[in-house]
């Protein structure tokens, strides 16, 4: 901690850096009987934790996807919305990762809290939401954003910014002087996880680590097991 690079053009400075860096994680613990019996809620309390430290962006998750060549793809996205039914996140359908989840629905997803010492990991079949929803939540968007989600042809090749800033404009004269509509184009994913996990970080790396799966289902079951009540395990760090 508090490390001055004095030289970047230093090889074996900056691999003594990457070596050598320490951060001693301090936290009271994390055991089954402090959290909730439903992970949702758990996450909700972790993520109340988050907002009120000044984490930025604590609705930010990483997710990861199977690309159409078999190979991970992941990128950071935000949760719009989580209850009972799972969390969801907002793209369009035409990108690179709604491909990839037409093709596999699955997907996994990491909450990075580093500033609280703590991790949310998920695993998770995924799923449209409906159209009303959607269109609800493009309604509450600013105006700039829905115009851009018309603008933006998401992980296509363009020419330049200008090029995207001039389709900006032109929908902007579109729909000049009335509502923007959602594009049908653009809408939400849920995650329904079959599988949470809950870290945190504890002195000298030994971390606490919470797993939550339905009681009725095995280990990695892709089956969500919504029917089954929330086992959880403690896993060695």
């Amino acid at each position: 901690m508090g490390t001055v690079v004095t030289d970047w053009a230093a090889p074996d400075e900056r691999a003594a850096i990457l070596r050598d860096r320490r951060v001693q994680y301090e936290t009271a613990g994390l055991d089954i009987a402090d959290v909730d019996a439903d992970p949702v809620v758990q996450w909700d309390r972790w993520h109340v934790d988050a907002l009120q430290a000044g984490v930025t962006e604590p609705n930010a998750m990483t997710v990861a996807t199977v690309g159409l060549d078999g190979v991970p793809d992941a990128r950071i996205v935000l949760v719009r919305a989580a209850d009972a039914r799972g969390l969801v996140f907002f793209t369009n359908f035409h990108g690179a990762k709604s491909r990839q989840l037409d093709a596999t629905p699955a997907a996994s997803a990491v909450f990075s809290w580093l500033d609280l010492h703590r991790q949310v990991r998920l695993r998770a079949r995924v799923e449209r939401i409906s159209d009303r929803e959607s269109d609800e939540y493009f309604a509450s968007r600013p105006r700039g954003s829905q115009l851009g989600a018309w603008a933006s042809p998401q992980s296509e090749t363009i020419a330049d910014r200008a090029a995207l800033e001039a389709r900006v404009i032109a929908f902007d004269e579109e729909f000049a002087d009335r509502d923007v509509p959602r594009p049908e184009f653009w809408g939400g994913w849920r995650l329904v996880p079959f599988e949470w996990e809950f870290w945190e970080g504890r002195p000298s790396r030994l971390h606490d680590r919470l797993r939550y799966r339905r009681a009725d289902e095995a280990p990695g079951s892709f089956d969500d097991g919504s029917a089954g009540a929330w086992l959880i395990e403690r896993l060695a760090p």
